[in-house]
């Protein structure tokens, strides 16, 4: 899952990427409305963090932006006001939940995943390839019944790849899933998790399910 922070408190904005990126999300983050607009129409989310007392363009303009243009992804807002007219303001833009600072982590995770819950009518889907099953919500993989253990990228770049099952998915297509958008670092990367990946779950199993599909990228199957 891919989610979008528009924050302007640094330090907060920054704790929570880090806490929600340990937990297997895909997190961005950016620290203006205008900005924050941008991002999420140029761009795929699966959530947006939005605060209400942003510099050049608040939360509720940017929210009201988007579901001007028909974005239905969920927004969480984030606000230091409190009150029912300040939350009624919020929710009557378009926003999906409300919470007020200062909040408990906890509970903006919990939030976070019931957003991501209702949007799939009541979690994500279970994934079968063949003998292999992916479970987003439980953030569980097993392999002919097997359980195997990944880490949290390894099982994010599974999931895209389960996801778009039996297509050819680029490398930069897992980059641009996987790693959030300020990652600047060797694109070989999703290579090293790919062949991290085929040790745990194709090697053991006598499987070829990962396969590298030359100048294009990888492709996920049944078959192999």
């Amino acid at each position: 899952m891919r989610l979008l922070i528009v924050e302007d408190e640094r330090r907060l904005a920054l704790s929570l990427a880090r806490g929600l990126t340990a937990e297997g999300f895909t997190v961005d983050v950016v620290h203006d409305g205008a900005e924050g607009l941008h991002r999420a129409v140029e761009e795929e989310y699966d959530l947006i963090v939005l605060d209400v007392m942003l510099p050049g363009m608040n939360g509720y303009r940017v929210c009201s932006a988007l579901r001007a243009v028909g974005d239905e992804t969920p927004i969480l807002m984030l606000t230091a006001k409190d009150g029912e007219y300040d939350e009624a303001e919020g929710l009557d833009t378009g926003a999906d939940d409300y919470v007020t600072k200062p909040f408990s982590y906890v509970v903006l995770r919990a939030r976070i995943r019931a957003l991501l819950r209702r949007r799939t009518r009541g979690g994500a889907p279970v994934i079968t390839i063949g003998d292999l099953t992916v479970e987003p919500d439980a953030q569980r993989v097993l392999r002919a019944g097997e359980e195997i253990v990944l880490t949290a990228r390894e099982f994010a770049v599974l999931e895209h790849l389960a996801l778009h099952a039996e297509q050819v998915v680029s490398k930069r297509e897992i980059l641009e899933h996987v790693w959030d958008s300020a990652y600047r670092g060797d694109p070989n990367v999703v290579e090293v998790h790919i062949s991290a990946l085929r040790r745990k779950l194709d090697i053991p199993y006598g499987r070829r399910s990962i396969v590298t599909v030359r100048g294009a990228g990888y492709r996920l199957t049944a078959g192999g």
